[in-house]
């Protein structure tokens, strides 16, 4: 694990009135975590907090910069929901807290998001109940009853043709 500089250092001593918050590296970059959930990164050298529809509002009103970068293969810049704090608050740990508790706020939302799509279909509205299905016999059975039609139909056709009858007769007269 890269050994952290002193803007990951001192980051984390400015987030220090939010709580226990981690420092993780990560795709060139760094993390921040709070209860399990990344609500803030360090990307080259800059420090963002997640936003989402009902933060983000506040970020552009306070003059924020979203994340972006260059998407290649002609895709154009791509936008992150990371913005920067404002400018008074990124070098004070009272100012820094509110903008950071809405980072975690975000990271809350999309996680409860998150889960809600993976909850499990027994949780959905219940849908109109099918007949019940017709008891189908295993197929042990299946088939030992086909090979004893199979043998009753021998037996029957043996019965019927001459060549049997007589060949029968002349097994009984060899017994008697």
């Amino acid at each position: 694990m890269p050994q952290m500089d002193s803007i990951v250092q001192y980051t984390l001593e400015l987030l220090e009135p939010l709580g226990p918050v981690q420092a993780r590296s990560m795709f060139g970059g760094w993390g921040f975590y709070y209860g399990g959930m990344v609500f803030g990164l360090i990307v080259q050298g800059r420090f963002y907090l997640k936003a989402d529809d009902v933060s983000r509002p506040a970020f552009e009103a306070a003059g924020c910069e979203q994340w972006t970068y260059d998407g290649g293969k002609g895709k154009g810049p791509t936008q992150m929901p990371y913005w920067t704090p404002p400018a008074d608050a990124s070098d004070d740990a009272h100012a820094l807290l509110p903008w950071a508790r809405r980072a975690v706020e975000a990271a809350q939302r999309a996680a409860a998001k998150k889960a809600a799509k993976k909850a499990p279909a027994a949780k959905k509205a219940p849908t109109a109940k099918k007949a019940p299905a017709t008891k189908k016999a295993p197929a042990a059975k299946k088939a030992a009853t086909a090979k004893k039609a199979a043998t009753a139909k021998k037996a029957a056709t043996a019965k019927k043709t001459p060549a049997r009858k007589a060949a029968k007769s002349s097994r009984t007269a060899k017994r008697s």
